[in-house]
């Protein structure tokens, strides 16, 4: 059997890395199709997977539609070339190419906010896949799974955090440090949207660094380091959550990254302006099982971060909840596995049940 994944982002690397690899291991062919986005080549070439390249794309929404059609005459060209029995992807990508070249496709999907990719890809996909957090209902080949997408590769079945990563950031073992990540609000679905501005961004830094060393990831590269008490999240992308799970605190206005704290036991806040009462189930979720805070307004966040970090037993407490709630949670690898040997039948695959 030949199978093609679509990883447009470094999450969906993330997402159908194991997934490969499984079927890779059980005598499958397998071709992984990556854009130049972010760390995405860097994850690809880290974990060695079947890759090529259909284009790149900077933060810019206006280059990535620019780009759009040299992006979708390659991806075609790639899928009639490989040939193969079934597609997997995240959106329009995965289901118009393989409708193009008559493939069957299957879509994870695990964002509200993507109403012209859900329009498009309930008609046209095989299966589509979604947390049970997911509040939309995608119509009779919509199914659903105990987790989120980020459990294909943060489940404690197919993921151990090693901390001699603390070597590469260049801490001490007992050291202290909280990660910042700022987004750079250039995907499709961030039109719109905002996060933490400049003027309080400075203002966060300064409180976290009077109680951990601060590391900071900025997606936009607009914030300038220099005389600011925080220095680079410098670290290689495939070691991200080594780093995470090693981390008292992660304050983010971005999203995946959220998740997957969560997932790792380590307090996060997200202050966005998907916060608030349209927000996405995801979150809503991870917010009632207490591992995330949602806080919208920015100044809440900066002392939501600052009560967390004063208070000696957040750690412990966090660690407790998420490995209560984990334990419910589906191992997302196996059950993409299962959908690919059947296919992209899902009927009789374990974990999946339909909205």
């Amino acid at each position: 059997m030949r199978v093609a994944f679509f990883t447009n982002t470094p999450a969906q690397a993330h997402l159908y890395r194991n997934v490969v690899e499984r079927l890779e291991a059980a005598g499958h062919e397998v071709l992984v199709l990556g854009r130049d986005y972010g760390c995405t080549v860097d994850l690809l070439e880290y974990h060695e997977l079947p890759y090529r390249l259909y284009g790149e794309v900077s933060h810019s929404q206006l280059s990535l539609a620019r780009e759009l059609p040299q992006h979708g005459v390659r991806m075609l060209r790639e899928i009639h070339a490989f040939d193969p029995d079934l597609v997997f992807g995240m959106g329009v990508f995965a289901t118009v190419t393989g409708a193009l070249t008559g493939t069957p496709s299957v879509v994870v999907v695990d964002s509200e906010p993507d109403p012209y990719d859900h329009a498009v890809s309930k008609r046209l996909a095989r299966a589509m896949l979604s947390p049970q957090a997911f509040e939309k209902d995608l119509g009779a080949n919509h199914f659903e799974f105990r987790g989120f997408k980020e459990c294909a590769y943060l489940h404690p079945d197919v993921f151990d955090p090693d901390p001699s990563v603390r070597e590469d950031l260049g801490l001490d073992a007992g050291e202290e440090f909280v990660v910042v990540r700022f987004n750079g609000f250039g995907a499709h679905h961030d039109v719109g949207e905002s996060g933490i501005p400049p003027a309080r961004r400075r203002d966060l830094l300064a409180r976290l660094d009077e109680r951990a060393t601060v590391l900071v990831s900025d997606e936009g590269d607009k914030l300038d380091l220099d005389g600011l008490p925080a220095r680079e999240f410098d670290v290689a992308p495939a070691r991200l959550h080594d780093a995470l799970a090693e981390a008292e605190l992660l304050v983010a206005d971005t999203q995946t990254v959220v998740t997957e704290a969560a997932l790792l036991g380590t307090p996060a806040v997200r202050s966005n302006s998907f916060v608030g009462e349209d927000d996405m189930g995801n979150f809503r979720e991870l917010e009632s099982a207490d591992l995330v805070r949602n806080v919208a307004d920015p100044e809440a966040a900066v002392e939501t971060a600052t009560s967390l970090l004063d208070d000696p037993e957040t750690g412990e407490r966090w660690r407790r909840r998420r490995d209560d709630y984990v334990a419910d949670l589906v191992n997302l690898t196996d059950v993409l596995v299962s959908v690919a040997e059947r296919r992209g039948r899902v009927d009789g695959v374990s974990g999946l049940s339909p909205t």
